[in-house]
């Protein structure tokens, strides 16, 4: 599964400007509504949920939010790199500057899962990572995020 099956170019937010954690998952559930249609209100207090359970901020500055909505009919990620990182709670606390949404079908199973894998597989790359913070162009982004690993690397 490749991160470009799960992302759209309208869905990356090269330059998010948030304040809060709260803020933080307020804009990213406003771009998932404009990419799928969906309530916005139903996806923020789906992943506002998730988040109660404990927190998404996986370490090394990124952060990982997700859900399952039973309207949606396939699996979605909205990315954002932020402006100034923010407070999310992190297993490291350690500020959050890049977030990785992902919103599945309430039926995903195994599907979500591989899907939050390889986000997570994409986001352990150093390099990747590295070039993701040095841009704040959407294009540019979207590149690194949709490009494929290596053979050998996976």
């Amino acid at each position: 599964m490749a991160l470009a099956d799960l992302i759209g170019q309208n869905a990356v937010l090269p330059a998010l400007k948030a304040n809060s954690k709260k803020q933080l998952l307020q804009e990213l559930a406003a771009k998932a509504s404009e990419v799928t249609g969906l309530a916005e209100r139903e996806v923020f207090d789906v992943i506002l949920q998730r988040e109660r359970l404990g927190s998404t901020g996986v370490g090394n500055g990124i952060a990982i939010p997700h859900g399952k909505l039973p309207s949606l009919d396939r699996i979605v990620g909205v990315f954002a790199r932020l402006a100034h990182p923010v407070d999310f709670e992190a297993l490291d606390d350690q500020p959050v500057d890049l977030v990785f949404l992902l919103l599945a079908p309430e039926g995903a199973g195994a599907d979500h899962l591989k899907a939050l894998s390889r986000i997570a597989r994409v986001m352990r790359d150093s390099d990747k990572v590295a070039k993701i913070r040095a841009t704040d162009n959407a294009a540019s982004l979207y590149a690194f995020l949709a490009e494929e690993p290596d053979a050998n690397a996976a």
